[in-house]
């Protein structure tokens, strides 16, 4: 028999579950004893509480003795309230208290305990943990990673927390103990921020788990035993009931409402991250304010936030109009949370309320790479050599990841230097999975509609829509261009007599002067051999025949020196220009004399505009 009340599908918690909220009396409580997820126990003396009730998503709970309260927040994304709430063994346990440690609350996002009406003084308070679902042998449920964080009185004091390798093992008990000040509630917050494997050993296995909570006064408490009587027992609990029924339904009507549109949308789609509520949203980023902005994309702005915990992030807000963002949303949560490498962005998680889309992500604290490059002055950042090499290794890496390291295999699709971003050390960042597309392993390539951007698109992609891993090659022979010169790859635009970098880049190796593309601001601190090695790997990536390009592995290796770069012959035909050519690659006469190239090009941006406009007619991908 559980010994606590709970209540069902409810949004709405009591006022008095918040940290240091005044007790309605005298506190006269001092001490906490749980047994979380399990039956009422007695180790080392002290009484452990029932804890047994199965709770479940967006549910709270009560103890008969008005001692302490939990609540429970999110759906386990594989089977919604089918979901097991508790943890039991299942293993022989390595603890000294295994009573404790049979059973382990479970939550998918976040789970909340409280301590109520407890006397003002600091007390210890001590979590007990013992990873319970997964194993140490050779087993599949020995490679499971659980990790999340824990947050007392609204101070995160565990980041990142894995209990096996606290514990140094599973079924191993290992107890955190912390020093909190109180005055009348304490909290203890569990939240998982999408960290750690969510299928191991079966889908839904993630989050914060808890096997017991013991919480004990630093000080000489006061021990008069002034108890509630039944009957304002009875009244607080009806009123509480009340006040919670009515506001629920009030808040069912209003979200029933305002979300159907939407919610009809995204029926059945079942999304593999965290989950966060657009309050939260709001109060991280300061209701968007404007301050926070920190970058516009296609489909809509990007603003800084901060959560309760300190944690920041970066919230992608999708335009609530547009179908075409509806698709970027679920391409991507399904996409980039199936994902995990150091040279990709990390999605932590989304937010659907009403008409309203978001994603979040990992805050980056250098912005894009674009920004870095070719930014306003104030932006741009001074980035050496070795620091641009650095950046191409860490956007090959991610893009082999992709192509050939994950179980999925992805072509990006639009790899460009705004979706390239740039972490505090500089290491550079995958962003932007919308437009991500599958690649089976047993089909040479997709026919698809054209997406992406101009400039930093394959040729053969961008005339006939044939997509294959060489795409993404070809576009990072761009990138790469773009941070060696420091220039970005300019459109084709015949009536401004102008050719885009890579044309250049051709027209200057047949004079043999390929180092003028070199960023001046650089001047003489660079490599020039290493500078001839990524130029001539540029022009191998960005060669119009796909199979002429290299795999995004053998990239790395070339980047690293162990394979050299080797180009295909020239065709003859390119060798017939004017060598009064002018010194930029900016302005070049339109004539005769321009090589195949230029003419190749020319023709592949005016395919490449037809098949966009039929994209954007038709609105679909």
């Amino acid at each position: 028999m559980s010994s606590y009340s709970s209540t069902d599908n409810s949004y709405v918690i009591s006022p008095c579950l918040q940290r240091n909220f005044p007790c309605s009396k005298k506190p006269r409580n001092y001490k906490l004893f749980i047994n979380c997820g399990g039956s009422k126990v007695t180790s080392s003396d002290n009484e452990y509480e029932d804890d047994s009730s199965p709770l479940g998503a967006a549910r709270y709970a009560i103890s008969e003795d008005n001692t302490w309260a939990s609540s429970s927040t999110g759906s386990f994304l594989a089977y919604h309230n089918e979901a097991n709430y508790i943890a039991t063994n299942m293993s022989v346990l390595n603890t000294s208290n295994p009573e404790l440690y049979t059973t382990a609350r479970l939550t998918p996002v976040s789970l909340k305990y409280y301590g109520l009406c407890l006397q003002k003084g600091d007390y210890n308070v001590s979590l007990h943990f013992a990873e319970i679902m997964f194993t140490s042998d050779d087993t599949f449920s020995s490679v499971g990673k659980r990790l999340f964080d824990v947050s007392i009185q609204g101070q995160k004091v565990l980041h990142d927390f894995d209990i096996v390798k606290e514990a140094n093992g599973t079924g191993k008990d290992i107890i955190k103990t912390f020093t909190a000040s109180v005055d009348g509630t304490l909290e203890i917050h569990l939240y998982w921020a999408g960290k750690g494997t969510t299928a191991i050993p079966f889908r839904s296995v993630y989050g914060p788990l808890i096997s017991a909570i013991s919480v004990t006064p630093n000080f000489n408490p006061t021990t008069s035993d002034g108890k509630l009587s039944l009957g304002a027992i009875v009244g607080i609990v009806v009123s509480v009931c009340i006040f919670i029924l009515l506001l629920s339904a009030i808040l069912w009507i209003y979200l029933r409402r305002r979300n159907s549109k939407r919610s009809e949308e995204f029926k059945g789609i079942e999304f593999q991250t965290g989950h966060f509520s657009l309050k939260q949203i709001k109060d991280a980023t300061r209701n968007f304010d404007p301050a926070n902005k920190i970058g516009e994309g296609g489909f809509g702005p990007v603003y800084k936030g901060v959560l309760s915990d300190g944690s920041e992030i970066a919230v992608k807000q999708l335009s609530s109009k547009s179908n075409q963002g509806n698709r970027e949303f679920v391409n991507e949560i399904g996409l980039i949370s199936a994902l995990e490498h150091p040279n990709l962005v990390k999605l932590y998680g989304c937010c659907i309320e009403g008409n309203q889309l978001f994603l979040i992500y990992e805050y980056l604290e250098n912005n894009s790479l674009a920004r870095a490059l070719f930014g306003p002055e104030r932006s741009r950042l001074n980035l050496n050599w070795q620091t641009r090499r650095n950046i191409c290794l860490g956007i090959a890496k991610g893009l082999t990841y992709l192509h050939e390291e994950s179980t999925l295999k992805i072509v990006h699709r639009d790899i460009k230097s705004t979706n390239v971003l740039l972490d505090r050390d500089l290491k550079a960042k995958i962003s932007d999975f919308g437009l991500a597309k599958l690649h089976g392993g047993e089909n040479t390539h997709i026919s698809t509609r054209i997406a992406g951007t101009f400039g930093y698109m394959a040729p053969e992609y961008a005339m006939r829509g044939y997509l294959t891993d060489k795409a993404d090659v070809y576009s990072f022979g761009i990138v790469m261009l773009e941070i060696v010169s420091g220039t970005a790859n300019s459109n084709y635009m015949p009536k401004e007599d102008m050719m885009c970098l890579v044309d250049w880049a051709n027209i200057l190796t047949e004079r043999g002067s390929l180092l003028e593309l070199v960023d001046p601001k650089l001047e003489s601190s660079y490599s020039k051999e290493e500078a001839l090695q990524m130029l001539n790997l540029v022009l191998l990536c960005t060669n119009p025949s796909p199979s002429v390009r290299p795999l995004m592995s053998t990239v790395v290796s070339m980047l690293e020196g162990k394979i050299a770069v080797h180009l295909p012959s020239l065709n003859p035909s390119a060798s017939k220009h004017d060598d009064t050519r002018p010194e930029t690659f900016k302005k070049s006469s339109h004539d005769s004399q321009l090589t195949d190239s230029s003419a190749y090009h020319e023709n592949r941006i005016e395919s490449a505009i037809l098949s966009e406009s039929r994209y954007r007619s038709d609105n679909v991908d």
